[in-house]
Formats: structure tokens, sequence, C-alpha cells
């Protein structure tokens, strides 16, 4: 077997050297392979044979395959021979003899130096090649070398530019080495320099350069500003503002606007800072949250939606936009509260409350808008936390009566403030029986 290849590569170095004497040699060259490893098969090979192999169609099974990448480097030493250098890995369980399975996959790490020797020159599209050389692994702390023999075909897709398919049969040098198989596709770009060409005199005639006053790289027979300075994009004239309008076109050259207002930004006719094109009301200053329009006033009556707890209803400011309560209803519901009684120290209500409660509930009915604010008030007499009960007690016994009548719970507000905002003084009885009150407030907000 060793004679045979010895004497392949002595005939190859041959035609080699009495090959055609044009220079078709390869110039440096990069390339990225990708590459499988398959260790299952080549041991195959070795036990039963290539023939084996075929019939059994396992020279190309995918499932033994490990793949990697790999760096390589290419140089022409003549027209037929080639010098390729390869650094690579991949992750394998690679199989190391007198040693169990990994049982993993490990990091294998393998570089190579081969020669190329070409059936064909690189003048040629498709160029069929053998090769052999002499490799390095590292896996894991095993060292190994191997010798890689092989063959494959170059593809020449342009003057720089080339791939090969290439197939080895890697042969055991040193004990922790494994015999595999290497498949790979490797795409290369030539970075070497090529031969100068000896350039033709060519006799150029003298011709006048082209002026440019304002030096900013455009010929005045082409600059629309030949005097001032400007970029290509706007003809040679300047543009202050930045915003692609040149300045001669510009109504704003120191402001950047758009061109569809002459260069100026887009108004805001209101000042109301919402530009016309956002803005619903432009000549009418208004709020971003309705689109530039003032806050609406439904009813007309000074106060906006916003602020107005009657929106529908004109009213003044000072009652939150909502329609004054006639000042004799005022005082019916005043007088009411004031002959309101109830039993001494209880929040139980009197008869004698009745026919003033009742005047409300009518004033209420007839008015369904209106709402109700209870106030329970107490003297001094007892403990404040007595006293604060007690009011809020009294006020809540008023608005069950109201309830009894009719009227919505949601119209009726109640609260006690015990003795907190005596209305006389709590040192005379008399006093004492002017803060023991009910007050009732009308509103219709």
């Amino acid at each position: 077997m060793k004679k045979l290849i010895l004497s392949i590569i002595s005939i190859l170095l041959i035609v080699t050297v009495f090959a055609q004497s044009n220079d078709h040699r390869r110039a440096s060259s990069i390339g990225v392979s990708f590459f499988v490893n398959d260790f299952a098969t080549a041991a195959d090979i070795k036990m039963n044979g290539l023939g084996s192999v075929l019939r059994a169609k396992n020279l190309l099974r995918s499932n033994r395959f490990n793949a990697g990448l790999a760096i390589n480097y290419m140089k022409g030493l003549s027209n037929h021979v080639d010098f390729v250098g390869t650094l690579g890995g991949s992750f394998v369980d690679y199989p190391i003899r007198n040693l169990p399975p990994f049982s993993s996959n490990k990091f294998l790490a393998e570089t190579t130096t081969s020669l190329d020797i070409k059936l064909l020159s690189d003048k040629y599209w498709v160029v069929p090649y053998v090769d052999f050389g002499l490799g390095v692994s590292k896996y894991t702390s095993h060292y190994a070398a191997f010798a890689p023999l092989g063959a494959g075909v170059q593809f020449n897709l342009a003057e720089e530019v080339f791939f090969t398919i290439n197939t080895q049969y890697r042969i055991p040098i040193t004990e922790a080495a494994s015999t595999h198989l290497y498949h790979s596709l490797t795409f290369y770009g030539v970075v070497g320099k090529k031969k100068a060409e000896v350039p033709k005199e060519v006799i150029i005639p003298v011709v006048e350069p082209p002026k440019d006053r304002d030096g900013d790289g455009i010929v005045d027979s082409l600059d629309a500003c030949p005097d001032q300075a400007g970029p290509a994009s706007l003809n040679g004239c300047p543009d202050r503002d930045g915003d692609g309008i040149a300045d001669k076109d510009d109504a704003c050259p120191d402001v950047a606007g758009f061109a569809k207002y002459k260069g100026c930004p887009i108004p805001d006719t209101d000042k109301d800072g919402i530009n016309d094109e956002e803005d619903k009301c432009p000549t009418v200053p208004g709020v971003a949250r309705y689109q530039g329009c003032p806050v609406p006033d439904t009813d007309k009556d000074g106060v906006n939606d916003e602020e107005d707890k009657c929106p529908n209803e004109a009213g003044p400011a000072s009652n939150f936009g909502c329609p004054v309560i006639a000042p004799e209803v005022i005082e019916k519901v005043n007088l009411a509260a004031k002959n309101i009684f109830f039993a001494t120290g209880s929040s139980k209500l009197l008869a004698k409350s009745y026919s003033s409660l009742n005047n409300v509930v009518k004033i209420l009915q007839d008015n369904p808008s209106y709402k109700v604010d209870i106030e329970g008030h107490t003297d001094t007499t007892g403990t404040a936390e007595k006293n604060h009960v007690l009011s809020h007690d009294r006020a809540d016994a008023v608005k069950a009566y109201l309830i009894t009548k009719g009227i919505d719970e949601s119209r009726i507000k109640t609260e006690g403030f015990g003795f907190d905002r005596p209305i006389a003084s709590n040192k005379t009885a008399a006093g004492k029986a002017k803060n023991r009150r009910v007050e009732m407030k009308l509103r219709n907000y």
C-alpha cells in the first residue's frame, strides 16, 4: 500500500515538473471549511474492506458524522501543486485505543499540512486532485499524529473565488490517533497580489482643470452657488439650518423646517404649543388632550365641562356651574332643620319633627336634581367620643326618615361633628341648646 502511494506521488511530481510553461499558480488564499469526521465508517473499512461498506450503503451515513469548522490557507507552489494548511475543531467522542469511550462529545482540535497534486492547472473551471500530508490533534489531554490521504475536486467560480470538495482517509501514526474519514467543503478567496502587468504608455492630452471658485469640490459649471460652499446633494449651495433645503430656497434659513412650508417649521397659528397639522382648532388656543381645542363648555355658562358639575345646565362658577337654588327654597330647608327634635341624649326622632321634614321631602320630590347634606352637632355635655357618635346617629336618623318617604339614599349625605363646630357658647343653657342641632344643606351638584 505504501509503495503504491509513493509511486502515485512520484508520477504526479514528474507531471508537475514537466507541465505547461504558462504560469497558473494559485495566489495566496484563505478559506473556511465545513467538515465532518466519520470514525465508524473508517473502522468498518479497516475491518471489512471498502466493498463491504459500499454494499451496506454505509459510506455517507449522516448519523455517523461529527460536524466541525476549519480555517485554511492555500498557496500555489507550481501549476499543479498547492500547499494547504488547515486548523479546525469539532466536538466528538474520540475513540482512543486501549481507552474506554468518553461517553460524551469533547473538543477535538486538528491541524494539518498537505500538498494538493492537481491533474489540471487552475485555468480550468473543474480541477481534480489528490492530496497527502501530515496532521496532529489534541483531544482532552491526548496528543496524536496522523497522515491524511485523500482526493477532491476544485471548482473555480471566478479568478479570485473557488471552492473544493474533499474526502480523506486519515491513517494513525501514533497510538493515540484513530483511523477516520474526513469529508470537507471549503470556500476560498484570494488574498495574494497578482502579478502587475506592464502598463502601456498612454499619452494624456493637457486639459485645463475645471474651476471651483468656492472650493466645495463641485466645479463651477455644475455648482448652483459657485461662490458659496455647499454639499453636492444641494448642487453646491449652503444649508445653514441643516434641513435639506438650500438657503437660497429657504424662507427660514436659520431654523430647520419642511419643504412644504418653504423651509420653515410647521406653524402654530394660535400659539397654544400644538402645531397646526395636529391642531383641530388651529385659530383658537386649546389643550393637547382636546387636540388643540379649548376644554368644551356644553351649557355655555362660562364653566368648562371638566370643572362643571352640571355640564348640561347653565350655572355660575360659584355654584360649580350648576343653577343657583332659589333663596326661598334654601330658607324653607333651613327652617325645617331648626324644627327637628330628638329624645334627650338619644338619636330617636320625635314625632313633632315630621311636619318640618315632610316639607323637605316635598322639595326633594319636586326637584329630582337636588341633593341634601345632613350634619349632626351636639353641645359639650359628655365625652367627645360619645357626642361624635350621637351626632352621627342623629344625622342618620333624619336620613332614614327621608328614605322612608321615597327619597333615594344616593341623594343624601350625612356626617356628625360632635361638639367640634359650636355656634354659641357651651357655658350657658341657651348656648348649649343652640349647639344641639341638625343642619340641612341643599345642593344640585
